[in-house]
């Protein structure tokens, strides 16, 4: 028996329409140091319109791929939307890249068109002698663009291109198994691999994000991401927020502690996401000057572990409730929040205990835990094994590149050492390649970055594996420490002497700026 209801697509254009037709005065703002910009969801809804017709004068057909090499502007914004739509392939570039990985990406990707915020084409322009297959690029912004010049490729500017294109467009209908966007991952080894988002899982993912479980955004909330938009597109966010209603805050470039301060006092984001560096940062930063981040009802943390002292500062000093999230490329990424359990109180060391776990498995994604030797091991909270997932907004290939050691029966491999309580409370001790393995046992480089972190004179912490003649390998604490007289090595080593075993503590230290 089939059932009565429509075949219809799941697509970015939904997204698009619902957020420009019931939430089109929601707004856009866009954070230039000094001053902001905003624009409605219906004057942004213009723009794209615009600006997916001039892409269809340049040539743009079904599956071609335009890159974006922007930071979070509200003209990134109307590319997320525009290139989907039309049937494009969004490629967000990550500028953080070496430029060779970036040169491997744009041509192993064929990316036709690249649209480059000003700010960014001296770094582009480096670039450019080596892209063989982009035919335009299009610079936002009054920058000088003699650099890119005379690179086989026409230099169009943005707003000229927008002001030529006619209003209103009508949009083709896609396939929501087409391919919307797409986003390569910086692996350490061999070449970066291309995930390819559809329209189908972007739809999904940004419902996901949506559950009162995971972030739970509404038209009352003021989202700031933080977290880049070339980055696993920004976590979902962005499509997040406008499917939902929520006013987007840009930060643009300015993502250093002080301006983002007077941009969270000046526009009062009620929810935000960034790495665990940036509200290192921030939280730091408060310490000493005024800071007013009342506004936030939630913040979201992820990209690495987040140190539990992070979260407990950031709650007594702040008042802001850090919520720790888990994914990766490959996922969408978003994978599990560390919400806690029903039944616990808030404001409660338990509640910490909760948070500062990796995360809660969300509806959408299933996970099972494997052995070296392929097992399925148990979510008793005690057994140890790989992370695997599946689910729709999750990889099942990568392009180009079949790579069938990262695939197991259908199943991601995400290279996560972990353990899984009962009702699916994931807490990762490492990565698989950064596990330190000493004299035949693990140390976990998780654990002891977090410890270091909660010491009140350190910023920041790594702990790498280094070769070590005796026991294979040691670990390498690497340590920041805050302005004044820090600790010592010693000091630090009796301060982890107490949370850890002894055998162990770093032998090895190095104090960096």
């Amino acid at each position: 028996m089939q059932s009565t209801m429509q075949d219809f697509p799941l697509s970015v254009g939904m997204i698009f329409r619902h957020g420009r037709t019931v939430f089109g005065d929601s707004e856009v703002v866009t954070f230039e140091g000094d001053t902001t910009r905003r624009a409605s969801f219906a004057e942004v809804s213009e723009r794209v319109d615009r600006l997916a017709a001039a892409l269809r004068r340049l040539g743009v057909e079904s599956g071609d791929r335009v890159a974006t090499f922007m930071w979070n502007t509200q003209e990134h914004l109307e590319a997320y939307f525009a290139i989907p739509c039309v049937g494009g392939v969004l490629h967000t570039l990550n500028i953080r890249l070496f430029p060779e990985q970036l040169a491997y990406i744009v041509n192993h990707a064929e990316d036709r068109i690249v649209i480059v915020g000003g700010d960014l084409v001296p770094l582009l322009a480096k670039l450019a002698p080596e892209l063989t297959t982009v035919e335009y690029y299009v610079v936002v912004g009054d920058a000088d663009t003699a650099a890119l010049e005379g690179n086989r490729a026409e230099v169009l500017r943005y707003d000229e291109l927008l002001a030529s294109a006619p209003p209103g467009i009508t949009y083709p209908e896609i396939d929501e198994r087409a391919a919307a966007a797409m986003c390569y991952t910086s692996g350490t080894t061999g070449n970066p691999k291309g995930v390819v988002y559809s329209h189908r899982s972007t739809f999904l993912h940004s419902l996901g994000v949506l559950q009162a479980n995971v972030l739970g955004f509404t038209d009352r909330d003021r989202v700031l991401p933080i977290v880049p938009m070339f980055h696993a597109n920004a976590w979902g966010l962005p499509y997040a927020a406008w499917m939902a209603g929520a006013d987007l805050i840009m930060p643009n470039r300015y993502l250093q502690a002080e301006p983002l301060a007077r941009l969270i006092e000046q526009e009062r984001p009620t929810c935000a996401g960034a790495v665990p560096t940036i509200w290192t940062e921030l939280l730091n930063y408060a310490e000493t000057h005024p800071t007013d981040v009342s506004s936030f009802r939630q913040v979201c943390c992820g990209g690495s572990a987040v140190p539990r002292a992070l979260m407990e500062r950031f709650q007594e000093q702040l008042g802001v409730c850090i919520v720790q999230g888990w994914g990766m490329t490959e996922t969408s990424p978003l994978a599990a929040v560390s919400w806690p359990p029903k039944g616990v109180e808030l404001g409660t060391t338990a509640e910490m205990d909760w948070r500062a776990r990796t995360g809660r498995l969300i509806a959408g994604v299933e996970l099972r835990l494997v052995d070296d030797d392929g097992n399925v091991l148990p979510w008793d909270g005690q057994s140890v094994g790989e992370i695997e997932v599946r689910g729709p907004w999750v990889t099942g290939a990568y392009y180009k590149d079949a790579d069938p050691a990262k695939f197991d029966d259908g199943w991601l491999r995400t290279g996560d050492i972990a353990s899984v309580t009962e009702r699916g409370y994931i807490q990762i001790s490492d990565r698989a390649k950064d596990v330190i393995k000493s004299g035949g046992e693990w140390i976990s480089s998780v654990e002891l970055e977090v410890h270091l972190m909660a010491h009140p004179g350190v910023l920041e912490a790594a702990v790498i594996a280094v070769p070590d003649a005796k026991w294979s390998e040691r670990p390498l604490a690497c340590v920041v420490l805050k302005a004044g007289d820090g600790p010592t090595a010693d000091e630090l080593r009796e301060f982890l002497g107490a949370r850890v075993a002894r055998w162990q503590l770093p032998e090895r230290w190095t104090f960096i700026e």
